[in-house]
């Protein structure tokens, strides 16, 4: 996001600079416990310290994810349109990449049941899934995702769920439930990644984590890592620690904000002929259809226009764009200006 990361981050970084000495570290008293708190009291989950594994990203995870679990040549399950390391992460650990897709019900995006239990097949081992979803927007219900969480048991797949944006659920009737909390069956089944990163804008610290309450699981995925993932960082921990721990006001007028700028963009995006998208539930993203505009090349031609989008095809559903709202309402209402403005130019 294009904002001031919050105050006692900003103060536990100074304070940990102070110290003057970055050498190799442990997690600091403390941050499995302020962890712990934070899921027990967002999301009603329980977790043990001993589940708790850290990351210096959270795409290392789902990399480690891939290599934890099947062996080479076994096939990797994702619901596309998703985030691109999604997408990578099989391939580069010498597994086949099988997708699925969610599908525009004229509301929102949903899963394509059937077609996802077609998608399965046997050598298929593991899920990928991204919970709320990265780009569409959806903070899944409970019901969705026990019917995700009853085919991969039904299939024997173990499941991967970034919950990265688990903090930045939009819209106040609705609360993010984690995947692995809905049964022990499933928690024994599932890796879930996380991160203090995009809800308090401290992606570039990198500490990310993954809970993961199997043993035997947990041991793949520790042994994946052996050799070629280091160690987070003193800084990383310090504003993670500081993110679970100190900034709970924060983050409510973060969400207040971006509630607005949501709202915004919604209103001015459906405005625009040619281009539409849903209501966003969960994260900063915006995602939306330009099947309709007639363009050849969207982000080619919104940022001939001064707007820096993202490509659709790289989230594996081309005629889409994805725009980051989470920065300051006078640059979002420029960026969607300047949108208009060029769209205007193809209508007259």
């Amino acid at each position: 996001m294009d904002f001031r990361s919050p105050q006692p981050i900003i103060d536990a970084l100074r304070e940990r600079v102070e110290h003057g000495i970055f050498g190799y570290t442990r997690p600091p008293e403390g941050l499995s416990v302020a962890v712990i708190t934070h899921l027990r009291d967002e999301y009603g989950w329980s977790i043990e310290e001993e589940w708790i594994v850290w990351l210096p990203g959270l795409v290392t995870g789902l990399n480690l994810a891939c290599r934890a679990v099947g062996e080479d040549g076994d096939e990797v399950l994702s619901a596309v349109p998703v985030y691109p390391p999604f997408l990578s992460a099989p391939r580069n650990s010498l597994r086949n990449l099988v997708t699925t897709h969610l599908v525009d019900d004229g509301d929102r995006w949903v899963f394509d049941f059937n077609g996802m239990e077609r998608a399965i097949t046997g050598r298929t081992r593991l899920f990928l899934f991204c919970n709320p979803h990265n780009p569409v927007g959806r903070a899944f219900s409970r019901e969705e995702l026990s019917t995700v969480a009853e085919i991969c048991l039904r299939h024997r797949l173990f499941i991967c769920s970034d919950e990265i944006h688990s903090g930045l659920i939009l819209d106040s009737d609705k609360k993010h439930t984690p995947l692995a909390s809905l049964s022990s069956e499933i928690a024994a089944h599932t890796i879930t990644l996380l991160a203090p990163s995009k809800t308090f804008n401290i992606p570039g610290l990198g500490c990310s984590l993954a809970v993961i309450p199997d043993p035997g699981l947990r041991g793949r995925f520790c042994s994946a890592m052996s050799g070629i993932v280091p160690s987070v960082n003193v800084l990383g921990y310090a504003a993670a620690l500081a993110a679970y721990r100190d900034c709970g006001a924060w983050h409510r007028e973060l969400l207040e904000y971006l509630r607005g700028n949501r709202d915004l963009v919604h209103q001015a995006i459906n405005s625009i002929e040619g281009l539409s998208m849903h209501h966003l539930e969960a994260t900063y993203l915006a995602w939306i259809d330009t099947r309709k505009s007639g363009l050849h090349d969207p982000p080619l031609f919104f940022e001939k226009a001064g707007v820096g989008l993202s490509r659709g095809s790289d989230f594996g559903d081309s005629g889409f764009v994805r725009l980051n709202f989470g920065c300051p309402r006078a640059i979002l209402t420029e960026a969607l200006d300047r949108m208009a403005a060029a769209c205007n130019t193809i209508v007259s």
